[in-house]
């Protein structure tokens, strides 16, 4: 042992190591705990297939090992396992116990885990113990809001009033309490009604709002992420049932795509570039964070272009160029069936760089909310902290895997007729006149009604990429509501298939001989 350091000095260090790991850990782990749940329910439907069919529980394992589902089970598996070895650290029984509120949440309020009680009352001047029936837990607020027009005192007992108030409310001077506040909560235990208090001499008009969820809101999550895994899941087995030839091309053009060095070199320069944004001073007086959701999601997405674009030429073009295509039509496999194969052997890839790129995202996301604090000489944040951070990138990456799709899908329609290198060319331009449109159209030169009719006629015929640029709304507070990521997803679907109308129009007719 060194000079100086004694078991004593040692195991307070040990211990804030632990603290921080648990602290940034959290929201990871919890993420893992929703997939988790989501594997958990694909190997009983996978049990169940087994013991109905063996054949079929075979062909189902063959599936998983020859495609894109191989890696992304390799990832769910790390998942599983962290959610095993982060356990004893992380907060399981407040979990648990949230779980099993949910159902008498649900039960009281009718939404899922979420109520919101409100009271208008007027309590007379010099009047004790007005009765409120407010009923709750005081572990389970989130939120309430006291505000009334003469001083007044909350009680949870009659016969308290001013002598031993549980709450003294101002006059004018709203009493607004939420988790992190410096006011204290007051409430204990189970409270099945309020006794308000008012000695002035005039009438005053009370208003109550309160807020509860289950003690730990977090684990509406987990349903989320279980039913991502098992969407994911879903999706490319009803692909290939229902699509068998298209899914087979899907298939190889997936794998040859994921065996190339430049995928891996991509893969390699997103995780390194992720990992060094925590440590990048940006000089921006407690805004790192901001700087570094920005910087990782203009990375990811970047990343994905890149791959989109490269595997279409190399897919679409050089097979075309190399007459493989034409070895392949032999077969009993149509032309339609060809292109609307390689788009989505192009996006499983893409898929792929999503799922690995973004957890790593997640991670240093959480840990940059410690990492800042600690270089800041600032307190401790609490783990919810680091939640609220994550999952206010999660939309922006699903935006990022749209932009990408579109993009892709312009390139299968480029590449059917050009080579790699126009095919970059003019996708970049797309790229950089999607952005631009809008821009265009709202500034003061789109004043000019030349100008202005150009950036409308872009807009009209060209993507408009500007809808899915939401970095800054997503690096700040803003949540993005969930009604914008389902038009955005729905803009995304009709373009994909007027690019694969216009590929299919252009190779119906290309000489391959």
């Amino acid at each position: 042992m060194e000079k100086g350091l004694s078991p004593s000095t040692l195991n307070p260090q040990l211990s804030t190591n632990m603290s921080n790991l648990s602290i940034w850990l959290t929201p990871i782990w919890l993420f893992a705990v929703g997939a988790t749940l989501g594997a958990s329910i694909l190997v009983m439907l996978w049990a169940i297939l087994w013991l109905a069919n063996r054949r079929a529980g075979k062909a189902v394992l063959g599936i998983v090992r020859e495609g894109v589902l191989q890696p992304i089970s390799y990832v769910l598996i790390a998942l599983v396992a962290l959610a095993l070895l982060a356990s004893p650290v992380m907060p399981v029984g407040r979990m648990l116990n949230s779980l099993a509120r949910l159902p008498n949440v649900a039960k009281l309020f009718g939404d899922v885990g979420v109520g919101t009680q409100n009271f208008e009352i007027t309590v007379p001047e010099r009047s004790s113990d007005i009765p409120v029936s407010a009923s709750f837990r005081a572990d389970e607020l989130q939120d309430y809001f006291l505000e009334s027009e003469q001083d007044v005192a909350v009680n949870t007992e009659p016969k308290k009033g001013f002598s031993e108030p549980l709450l003294q409310i101002e006059g004018g001077q709203p009493y607004h309490w939420r988790p992190g506040s410096n006011l204290p909560r007051g409430f204990e235990g189970l409270v099945d009604q309020l006794y308000v208090t008012n000695e002035s001499d005039l009438p005053t008009v009370v208003q109550i709002r309160i807020k509860t969820d289950v003690e730990m809101p977090e684990v509406h999550q987990l349903r989320t992420a279980a039913l991502g895994v098992i969407g994911l899941y879903g999706l490319y087995f009803l692909i290939r049932l229902f699509a068998p030839k298209l899914s087979v091309i899907a298939t190889a053009t997936a794998k040859e795509a994921m065996s190339q060095p430049i995928y891996l070199l991509l893969l390699v320069v997103g995780v390194v570039a992720l990992i060094a944004y925590v440590y990048i001073p940006y000089n921006t007086f407690g805004e790192d964070v901001k700087m570094l959701k920005i910087s990782g999601m203009t990375t990811i997405k970047v990343l994905a272009i890149l791959v989109a674009l490269w595997t279409a030429s190399v897919s679409v073009a050089e097979e075309i160029d190399g007459r493989t295509a034409l070895t392949v039509l032999s077969k009993p496999v149509g032309r339609r069936q060809f292109i609307l194969g390689k788009f989505l052997g192009i996006l499983w890839p893409i898929v792929l760089l999503f799922i690995v790129l973004g957890l790593v995202f997640l991670f240093t996301v959480s840990y940059k909310v410690v990492y800042d604090a600690r270089e800041s000489a600032k307190s401790v944040p609490q783990w919810q902290a680091c939640y609220e951070e994550v999952v206010r990138i999660v939309p922006g990456l699903v935006l990022a895997f749209f932009e990408a799709a579109i993009l892709a899908a312009i390139s299968v329609a480029v590449s059917t007729r050009l080579s790699m290198l126009p095919n970059l060319i003019l996708c970049g331009s797309i790229y950089v006149l999607g952005h631009l449109a809008a821009l265009i159209v709202k500034s003061s030169v789109g004043e000019i009604v030349f100008v202005r009719f150009v950036g409308r006629l872009i807009a009209i015929v060209l993507p408009v990429l500007d809808h899915f640029e939401i970095e800054g709304a997503i690096a700040g507070s803003s949540v993005v509501p969930s009604a914008y990521l389902l038009t955005a997803l729905l803009y995304s679907i009709l373009y994909c298939t007027a690019a694969m109308l216009v590929a299919l129009i252009l190779f119906e007719d290309r000489d391959l001989a």
